[in-house]
């Protein structure tokens, strides 16, 4: 399997932050419909909705700290 080029992994990239945004924007609306249903946000589409955030802030912070540290 051969490398992406700059091109390509550009494009990935935009593709793969175009998918995050539409999850959370599902994840959001779901959960806010079940919220105006149910009266609680004891649902499924909560709990995807913040863990995969908190994931991915971590793993970005884990990343630009590894980052630094091979600076360093």
């Amino acid at each position: 399997m051969r490398k992406m080029d700059e091109m390509e992994m550009a494009i990935s990239l935009k593709s793969i932050k175009w998918a995050w945004f539409y999850t959370v924007l599902f994840l959001f609306i779901w959960t806010i419909y079940d919220y105006t249903k149910v009266g609680s946000f004891n649902s499924f589409a909560f709990f995807l909705l913040i863990s995969q955030n908190l994931i991915k802030m971590g793993i970005e912070q884990y990343l630009k700290w590894k980052m630094s540290k091979d600076e360093e």
